[in-house]
């Protein structure tokens, strides 16, 4: 019975990241995602991923300078509610980009955690997800310290990698 009560209060935790370097930088994060109930959302790719047991959900590659854009958001962002209702998390850890912004901000609607760590690429100007995440984030990590000029706010902790 004492075991059901720690169950119950592990924290449940979504990382999500669109593809790419997104998804190796969250992936570098494998083990936090241990510690946790934990799941993984990322767009859909031709690579596969092996998951070690934690839940894996897919939502469409979108490219802001491609025609379907609007509609591949739309898709995501409907697939985005159902994985959100489906799973519940009480945190969401992002390393962007697009595809990540309806998890973030539905989180935030409900009142979850949301931590953005600012891709490791980026050293001297913001993403554009950062800039908008960063308003409304709990905590924001930047990997070089001169973001810092972007992000007042952040947190450095130098590379994941």
């Amino acid at each position: 019975m004492h075991l059901k009560k720690e169950v119950k209060k592990m924290k449940k935790v979504c990382f999500i990241a669109s593809s790419g370097g997104h998804f190796e930088q969250i992936m570098m994060l494998k083990p936090i995602m241990q510690k946790y109930k934990s799941f993984v959302v990322t767009e859909k790719t031709n690579y596969s991923v092996t998951n070690d047991n934690i839940p894996f959900y897919y939502l469409k590659q979108v490219n802001r300078h491609e025609l379907k854009f609007i509609p591949y958001m739309t898709i995501n962002t409907i697939k985005t509610i159902s994985i959100f209702m489906k799973e519940k998390p009480d945190v969401v850890i992002s390393t962007g980009a697009l595809a990540t912004i309806p998890m973030c901000i539905i989180a935030k609607l409900f009142r979850k955690k949301i931590i953005f760590i600012e891709s490791f690429a980026k050293i001297n100007s913001p993403t554009l997800t950062g800039k908008l995440i960063y308003k409304f984030a709990d905590q924001f990590y930047v990997q070089w310290g001169e973001m810092k000029e972007f992000y007042p706010e952040a947190i450095c902790k130098g590379g994941i990698y």
